[in-house]
């Protein structure tokens, strides 16, 4: 009668095999969530640029409408400075919100892996356009800046 022995266990070697698979399986699940992460940010990166170009476009094409009295004397583009204004108001604002978001999932993510992520050019990406809005609105509302 043969005795069965912890290491020649059937059922063992197939649980460590299964806690192998397991532990690669949830490694890979936790990779595909960064990367989804890392996609959604990019999404908000082109939906915010938008926004700010095409906010601060509406803004100073009316500016410069006025500036070279091209629309006469009497008319003040109060509608489409505030939505111009609005729009790059908007666009910034939801990048931040956007970007911090993904900061936070991705601590989360790190803690969760133990071990460091990494580097994220979606993140990079997303800080240089907050940036870029910032400026568009240091622009429209106390005129400074390269713009």
């Amino acid at each position: 009668m043969s005795t069965i022995t912890p290491q020649s266990d059937p059922s063992t070697a197939e649980l460590d095999t299964s806690t192998r698979l397991g532990l690669e399986r949830t490694q890979l699940a936790v990779t595909r969530s960064g990367l989804a992460s890392e996609r959604t940010l990019m999404a908000w990166i082109r939906t915010s640029l938008s926004m700010i170009s095409f906010g601060f476009t509406i803004y100073k094409f009316f500016q410069y409408l006025l500036e070279s009295k091209a629309i006469g004397d009497n008319w003040e583009p109060r509608g489409p400075h505030a939505v111009g204004s609005m729009l790059v108001v908007l666009g910034t604002v939801l990048l931040i919100i956007a970007t911090m978001q993904h900061w936070l999932f991705r601590r989360r993510l790190q803690r969760l892996r133990k071990e460091r992520l990494p580097f994220s050019l979606a993140l990079l990406a997303a800080s240089l356009m907050v940036l870029l809005g910032l400026m568009a609105l240091l622009n429209l509302f106390f005129r400074l800046g390269p713009f």
